[in-house]
């Protein structure tokens, strides 16, 4: 969802600036302080479900991240023609299925500022499963509840691990995102091609 459907740029400000700041405030401490406690404790979650996991980072900085979020939550956006794309799976008989490592109450904010919830058939988050997107065992627990063929299934993600564990898992279509964040610069990897906008996949279909 976060760098494929919305922007990245919320979740990029919210983890290197927001959080920073506040966590600065709350333990009175230096802003360089922070970083440098925080940016610890991304380098140990990282991959991990965990690092996707509201309430472990609540426990961790001693603040319930919600109210933090909602602060900025106006950078929450869209992607450009992320509707337009769902609205066009919607017409063509595709099923849609946002599949994501977000935190079910991130998720709430998110469909509450975007709206998106209204254009997916189905929505699975990895916390249902134990897993991230980006182990194997979050694969074998979704083909379980969502039995498709892999050949055949488009799936688009923003991370290169979690493309290569999709691709690893037999998914026969994958695509990345050039510029997750809009303010960002662009990916270079070799875990799928790159899309730059979804007007691409409406004009070649």
């Amino acid at each position: 969802m976060d760098g494929t459907l919305l922007d990245l740029h919320f979740d990029n400000y919210f983890w290197l600036q927001h959080l920073p700041q506040r966590y600065a405030e709350h333990r009175g401490i230096t802003l360089d302080e922070a970083n440098r406690q925080l940016h610890q404790w991304f380098n140990e979650k990282r991959g991990t479900l965990n690092w996707y996991c509201l309430d472990h980072w609540r426990e961790l900085v001693d603040m319930d991240l919600l109210p933090l979020k909602r602060e900025v939550g106006a950078r929450i956006s869209e992607r450009p023609q992320a509707k337009q794309f769902l609205q066009f799976l919607a017409d063509k008989g595709k099923r849609r299925v946002l599949i994501t490592n977000a935190h079910r109450a991130g998720l709430a904010l998110k469909f509450s500022q975007t709206g998106i919830a209204d254009q997916l058939d189905l929505v699975i988050s990895s916390h249902d499963y134990g897993y991230p997107k980006e182990h194997p065992q979050f694969w074998r627990h979704l083909y379980r509840v969502l039995p498709c063929s892999p050949q055949r299934a488009l799936f688009i993600d923003d991370s290169e691990p979690v493309l290569r564990a999709a691709g690893e898992f037999g998914i026969g279509q994958l695509l990345g995102i050039s510029q997750p964040d809009s303010c960002g610069p662009m990916q270079s990897h070799t875990a799928a091609p790159l899309l730059r906008c979804f007007s691409q996949l409406m004009s070649d279909a």
